[in-house]
């Protein structure tokens, strides 16, 4: 038998042992543990002599990867069989929720979760209606599928099927793959502890993600927020959704679910903004920096809708390849946050600092776009015995190094 195979046989022993009665008192004690403050070394000390030292490690582990997962997961997180790979792949909940009613709302009964890791999207799919065919090559990402689907009741609305998503996706006929009228697609874009920025490098690869999407329309795939726009097939939406200022998933719609050509979505406190355009709304103009400073969500930037929201504010770029606009009023806009700008220099540390000195400025937050400077590194190095504080932005300004001071954000 080669490594790799004993190393998963090790590995599925192991999550049939943590789903027993004595792997889950093993969790809870760790998790306990974990909870009280107590150390590594000793929190294992203990677990081996209450479970034995080849269950100490997987029970402190899995303890670990659910405290992990609770402010995310909420209380599914108690009992959901995870590791790190699989959790570091996982969705939010309430994200996942929302592809599902989506793929579901054209009529779709069935759905095939292509490359299911732990199931968390098969979770989603199988409460918001669906029957849901769970497919995945390796053996423990279907062990911890079938345990969680299982967990939280869901196990008759789902099949667990050992397979590899491109032979199905090479199969697939009539709209339909793995027997199924819709499908999940979230190829993994890491290898080795790497990320795979090319596509074409992905599990499954690009052609597999093209395929799937020209031969069955209900399909919703994930893909990288850095996906080049010229890599998204004709008919296909591409939509890029934030949490909390971040990009969190880039989604690309198949034709059968598909509404319009790019989407940025921004959630944010439970409430969900859209912004979309029927076809390239083009770039916002230029023109020089005036009273107020906008860094757009990064959605937006991605999605190539920023001229819109520009439109709506009469606010212009600062420069054309640099993603701030500015304009001569503040942003009533949820896709901005708006910056007072009280000065503008050509980059210079020393009449920088000496600015900042001049203005009773000792605190500073740095922001950069177009610029190889460290934002902590040069925080530092403007720290100076003032009490007032500022944001400083380091960027381009109709191609030249230009500093903007500006006011602290409101609020």
């Amino acid at each position: 038998m080669r490594q790799s195979d004993l190393v998963t046989e090790d590995l599925l022993a192991q999550l049939r042992w943590l789903r027993g009665p004595d792997g889950t008192g093993a969790v809870r004690l760790a998790g306990r543990l974990q909870d009280d403050g107590v150390d590594l070394l000793p929190g294992l000390a203990k677990l081996r002599a209450e479970v034995g030292p080849e269950h100490a490690g997987p029970a402190w582990e899995l303890a670990r990867l659910r405290a992990r997962a609770r402010p995310v997961f909420g209380d599914d997180a108690d009992v959901l069989m995870l590791t790190a790979d699989t959790l570091e792949q996982a969705g939010r909940p309430e994200l996942a929720a929302r592809r599902a009613a989506r793929l579901l709302a054209g009529g779709a009964a069935s759905v095939a979760d292509l490359g299911c890791a732990a199931g968390t999207d098969t979770v989603a799919l199988a409460r918001a209606g669906a029957t849901v065919v769970a497919v995945d090559r390796d053996p423990v990402a279907r062990a911890l599928t079938a345990a969680n689907v299982a967990t939280l009741g869901l196990a008759d609305r789902v099949q667990v099927l050992a397979a590899d998503v491109v032979d199905l996706v090479d199969t697939a006929r009539d709209g339909e793959v793995a027997g199924c009228a819709a499908a999940a697609l979230d190829p993994a874009r890491r290898a080795g502890g790497r990320r795979q920025l090319d596509p074409d490098r992905w599990s499954p690869p690009w052609s597999t993600v093209t395929a799937l999407l020209d031969r069955v329309p209900a399909t919703v795939v994930k893909v990288a927020p850095g996906l080049d726009h010229d890599r998204v097939p004709d008919g296909i939406e591409a939509e890029w959704v934030s949490v909390g200022g971040s990009i969190v998933e880039a989604l690309l719609w198949g034709p059968g679910v598909s509404r319009t050509w790019r989407r940025a979505t921004l959630v944010r406190g439970g409430v969900v903004l859209e912004l979309t355009a029927s076809a390239d709304p083009g770039p916002a103009p230029v023109g020089p920096v005036r009273g107020w400073l906008h860094e757009p969500d990064p959605a937006l930037i991605r999605s190539s809708l920023m001229s819109l929201v520009a439109a709506d504010l009469g606010a212009t770029l600062v420069d054309p390849t640099i993603a701030y606009l500015t304009s001569d009023a503040p942003a009533d806009s949820p896709w901005v946050s708006s910056y007072r700008v009280a000065e503008v220099l050509p980059f210079n540390l020393k009449k920088l600092r000496a600015l900042l000195r001049a203005r009773g400025i000792g605190r500073v937050v740095v922001k950069k776009r177009g610029s190889p400077i460290e934002p902590q590194t040069l925080a530092r190095q403007l720290k100076g015995p003032g009490t007032g504080s500022a944001v400083v932005v380091v960027t381009r300004v109709a191609g030249a190094p230009t500093v903007l001071v500006c006011e602290p954000l409101s609020g």
